[in-house]
């Protein structure tokens, strides 16, 4: 099956500042990456409802590392799902490349994750009966199904084997994840984050799951792979050390973004 391509007609979006006082312009998208605007998310235990964003407005614009630090608890993984589209807002609009996309069909926001989000977890998430190569050409068989990927099958396998390379796993292709380190692992998902070329990478506490020089070495390969690939990243972390790698860092205060 192709690609689907359509994410909507681009539109124009709320003011940032909060007020009526005229609408602002989506940037274009040489400008602007990923956007949003007033975004508010709630989860409710028993009768009380927990307000976690309350009302975040965000630009990242293209090629640029972002962090955004917070206390354990503040909401930083829950804004990071919201703007990948895993979880939609209760209230906002997040824009990609200059069109709304919280707002589009499911099938829709599955094809943008696939194609154009890439995401990497503190918990990896890799399937456990696969190995690393498989791990990582799993999002391109979901991309075009599977007639269509074995038609392409030796490219595919050829972009796979360089991300692994570039990670280096070269020497792992045939691993199961119970065979790897977590620093490892961590690699293998950083590939298969990039192995259908995304405009934007999401990472949620990518090192928060290893020791300091592994992650260390993860953020090296981040910073890297940033330059070569032409990476946006949004980075979420509750380590200031690690965030000051990035080229812009936020904090995630009371549901809303300040400077750091």
């Amino acid at each position: 099956m192709a690609k689907e391509k359509t994410l909507g007609p681009t539109r124009t979006a709320p003011s940032t500042n909060g007020h009526s006082g005229g609408p602002h312009v989506a940037p274009s998208r040489t400008q602007c990456a990923l956007e949003s605007f007033g975004l508010k998310k709630s989860y409710r235990r028993g009768k009380i409802e927990i307000p976690v964003l309350r009302g975040v407005n965000l630009q990242v614009r293209r090629s640029e590392f972002l962090a955004v630090v917070g206390q354990s608890g503040s909401g930083k993984s829950t804004l990071l799902h919201v703007l990948g589209t895993l979880d939609q807002p209760d209230g906002g609009e997040v824009w990609f490349a200059g069109r709304r996309v919280d707002n589009q069909p499911a099938r829709r926001r599955d094809a943008l994750r696939n194609r154009d989000l890439g995401m990497i977890f503190q918990f990896y998430h890799l399937l456990p009966e696969l190995s690393t190569l498989e791990n990582v050409l799993a999002p391109v068989m979901i991309a075009y199904g599977v007639f269509t990927y074995y038609l392409r099958r030796g490219e595919h396998v050829a972009r796979a084997k360089k991300l692994l390379d570039m990670v280096g796993l070269s020497h792992r292709l045939k691993h199961k994840p119970r065979e790897l380190s977590g620093g490892e692992m961590q690699r293998a998902a950083i590939a298969r984050a990039l192995v259908n070329r995304p405009q934007v990478l999401l990472a949620d506490e990518p090192t928060g799951n290893l020791d300091g020089e592994t992650g260390a070495e993860i953020m090296d390969l981040l910073v890297s792979l940033k330059a070569q690939e032409k990476l946006t990243i949004i980075m979420v972390t509750h380590d200031q050390a690690i965030a000051a790698r990035a080229d812009r860092v936020v904090r995630l205060v009371d549901g809303k973004l300040r400077a750091a």
